[in-house]
């Protein structure tokens, strides 16, 4: 069988994802291919750290395409190309997600949904009817698709996202009774969604000796090192990360800090503990308490409550016995839920089950009538000032915790 992903190389998780899944696939006898359209996508393409890549994948159309020409291209390739359906991860692009609706009726579509803010379930819902099956990467998503968004409760499933262990077999780390604790950001340095900001305050009530690595870059990270100044020498920035550089840095420090205000899943916090550093991060409901059982594998806290979250170092700070428990456990977690081949395999099954069993999906759309679908498009949350977005997001999600 031949699937197309809709998509590009780049450094981030919808690529990543790709990648596990079509090594995971592969042995499985389906074949799955990148096919990019865009200027980004051009520019991947032109990139030489991504030229392994053009063995699995490629681009259409011209750089300069816009919206409804990259869908064309899109759309014309799987026909060209043979390919037997598509996986789309919704709003990675507007107009690959809103391409999905004019795909030709044979072609079995699957959406995934990595995130669980309102505009990407709105996305979600805008192509609902023109999929086969839909993938949550997290039991929220999931639950949210089927209870709010109307969404068929046997073709939407959740999926955890998983990471390549084969080489991270779980093994004890060495145990340092008291020396200081090293504390590591690791991802893309943007407040919204990763709550940055929030480390410096972090940082300052814990004891001196107690040091911190952001890893990574992203559009906040000028001001994140602004706000990190008054800490001096307690805090590196590396700049940014290769996937080569992610397990140094998982086996020399000691816990993961992740005060995100939202997330569809967190791979980190999977690799941070198959490595043996403990995730101490934000309870966002049925996502990263799907991931770590606070106490046996790790520590959670409220969304947003900074002085929770260094109470949560300070414990683990005055107890190293509890440090190394779950450092062990967190190791097994990992190992045994979220393998990439566990996600492959999930995968393969309803890609099976869906050949065999296809339910009716809506019409395709004709491109002499193209339009964006209405929840593709800006809505009115769009234009509300960030700092009232972040408000409600905190207090949304402290409300289903």
């Amino acid at each position: 069988m031949k699937l197309a992903y809709f998509g590009f190389p780049h450094r981030g998780g919808t690529f990543t994802v790709y990648r596990l899944l079509r090594e995971g696939l592969a042995p499985l006898g389906t074949e799955l291919v990148w096919i990019g359209a865009g200027e980004a996508a051009h520019k991947a393409w032109r990139d030489p750290d991504f030229a392994a890549e053009h063995a699995h994948g490629f681009v259409t159309g011209t750089p300069g395409d816009g919206e409804e020409a990259k869908a064309r291209a899109l759309v014309n390739a799987l026909e060209a190309g043979g390919f037997d359906g598509v996986i789309v991860s919704v709003l990675a692009d507007r107009a690959q997600t809103n391409a999905v609706r004019y795909l030709a009726k044979p072609i079995l579509r699957i959406m995934i949904v990595h995130n669980i803010t309102p505009a990407t379930y709105a996305a979600a819902r805008a192509i609902r009817d023109h999929v086969h099956a839909t993938v949550g990467v997290s039991p929220r998503i999931r639950d949210d698709l089927v209870r709010s968004y109307g969404f068929d409760d046997k073709h939407t499933l959740a999926i955890p996202n998983g990471t390549d262990l084969a080489e991270h077999l779980p093994a004890a780390r060495p145990f340092a009774a008291h020396a200081p604790l090293r504390l590591l950001s690791l991802g893309r340095i943007e407040d919204v969604a990763k709550g940055v900001f929030w480390l410096p305050q972090i940082l300052e009530m814990l004891p001196p000796e107690i040091t911190l690595t952001i890893a990574g870059t992203g559009p906040d990270a000028e001001r994140l090192r602004a706000l990190c100044g008054p800490l001096g020498g307690r805090v590196h920035f590396t700049g940014e990360v290769g996937p080569d550089e992610v397990d140094d840095l998982m086996k020399t420090h000691d816990i993961l800090l992740g005060p995100s205000r939202f997330e569809g899943f967190m791979i980190t916090a999977v690799e941070a503990m198959a490595r043996g550093c403990v995730p101490v991060v934000a309870r966002i409901h049925g996502v990263t308490d799907a991931i770590v059982t606070d106490g046996a594998d790790g520590l959670l806290f409220p969304v947003g409550d900074w002085r929770a979250a260094a109470a949560a170092v300070m414990c683990l700070n005055d107890d190293r016995p509890l440090l190394h428990r779950l450092a062990a456990a967190g190791c097994w977690t990992a190992h045994e839920r979220f393998r990439a081949d566990l996600m492959a395999s999930r995968y393969h099954a309803l890609i099976r089950r869906l050949v065999h069993d296809r339910p009716p999906i809506a019409k395709p759309l004709a491109f002499d009538h193209w339009r964006m679908a209405r929840g593709l498009r800006p809505g009115l949350r769009s234009y509300l000032p960030l700092p009232i977005k972040n408000v409600l997001r905190v207090l949304r999600e402290r409300a289903v915790s």
